[in-house]
């Protein structure tokens, strides 16, 4: 069989990859008024008299929504919200396996902006955390800055900013394999939607180089008037010299490319017109260019999404880590110091002992990445104010 055809043999079995537990078990009658009526009602009133409470006395503490509306599934696309809640069950259970966070999935039935945004904002008090999955954009990048400025909980849209964060964490650890400069970097972003453009503003935040931005049709510039208001926004910090040009144009000597396209979207000669190149080709299921290739072209460091490949680049190793750390000071938000915090805890939990070039990133099965990204993430929100 397949790994398809495994996949789905399990989740027939299973009917479902998450289920609730009871944290106290009601086997009396005192259990039973402990539990519900009468003695409930206590708890009801001490966080109607002081609304933290609600953090203190029932789940949301320690409560994730997993929200999509199913328009932009993994690969497959604009599926809708019930062939997405497979994926979003997956998410679930990634939150509780790694960072041992309870997390519930909420597909929604509408392509809507305003009727997504008011769905989530009105569901919001039965959460500690927001992980918005698989909504396409631009209407993404609205919803989460809106629910942001809604919502008195953390926002955090994974296919952005998870991936911009594991991105950063490979990067750094890549420089140092090829002893490339930090801030004299020409990088090169091939996809410019929900994951290029959030890995484009954390490098640049993080002060890795100059970046130049492409989409299928070429390289952003800031003096064209792009009708997607996120590319205009994007042009602006990028592409300094406002070079114009297809893919191969902005690849001749570039230190690094990061593509989240689509496959074949790399040669090998544009591998080989880079320097020493870092090629990061994370469409999945087949990347932008097969490792090997890109290696015989005479890339340095090769990274892709899938784990049958060295240096597998998964969010996996974000997401339970970031949330933790979060929910466990009641932050805010999930600010850019916090971003760049995660990024360099997983890349420090490669030491320069074991770095070499097929083995830049810990693995998305490492456990003890998510304690150390939460320590450091709750501490900078600390630090930073970021806390209720």
């Amino acid at each position: 069989m397949t790994i398809y055809d495994e996949s789905l043999k399990l989740h027939r079995k299973l009917n479902g990859k998450i289920t609730i537990t009871v944290k106290h078990k009601i086997q009396s009658r005192d259990d039973l008024s402990l539990i519900y009526t009468p003695g409930v009602a206590e708890p009801c009133r001490e966080i109607y008299k002081d609304y933290q409470e609600s953090f203190a006395l029932t789940s949301r503490g320690n409560l994730v929504a997993v929200i999509t509306d199913g328009t932009a599934v993994l690969g497959l696309g604009d599926i809708g919200p019930a062939a997405a809640m497979p994926v979003m069950e997956g998410k679930c259970a990634l939150f509780k396996e790694f960072g041992d966070i309870d997390a519930f999935p909420i597909c929604i039935d509408s392509k809507d902006t305003e009727q997504i945004i008011n769905t989530v904002k009105l569901i919001s008090k039965s959460f500690g955390g927001i992980n918005l999955e698989d909504i396409a954009a631009p209407r993404c990048f609205e919803i989460e800055a809106r629910l942001s400025e809604l919502c008195d909980i953390p926002i955090f849209h994974d296919d952005q900013h998870g991936t911009a964060i594991v991105v950063a964490a490979a990067l750094l650890n890549a420089i140092k394999v090829t002893k490339k400069t930090m801030g004299n970097l020409k990088i090169v972003i091939n996809g410019a939607g929900a994951a290029g453009i959030a890995i484009a503003n954390l490098l640049l935040d993080m002060k890795f180089g100059e970046i130049i931005m492409c989409d299928k049709y070429g390289i952003l510039t800031r003096d064209e008037n792009y009708q997607n208001s996120a590319h205009n926004q994007i042009a602006k910090r990028t592409n300094l010299n406002c070079i114009h040009g297809l893919l191969q144009d902005a690849m001749k000597g570039a230190d690094i490319i990061i593509g989240v396209s689509r496959p074949r979207a790399i040669s090998k000669a544009m591998v080989a017109s880079m320097n020493n190149g870092i090629v990061f080709a994370m469409a999945n299921p087949e990347p932008e260019i097969m490792p090997q290739d890109a290696i015989k072209a005479g890339a340095s460091v090769v990274g892709t999404g899938r784990s049958d490949f060295a240096n597998q680049i998964n969010n996996v190793l974000v997401f339970p880590g970031i949330f933790k750390g979060a929910l466990a000071v009641r932050a805010k938000s999930i600010s850019k110091e916090m971003k760049m915090a995660a990024a360099y805890a997983i890349a420090g939990m490669v030491s320069d002992e074991e770095l070499k070039e097929d083995y830049i990133i810990p693995s998305a099965l490492c456990k003890e990445v998510a304690d150390r990204v939460a320590t450091e993430v709750s501490k900078v929100a600390i630090e930073t104010g970021n806390v209720y």
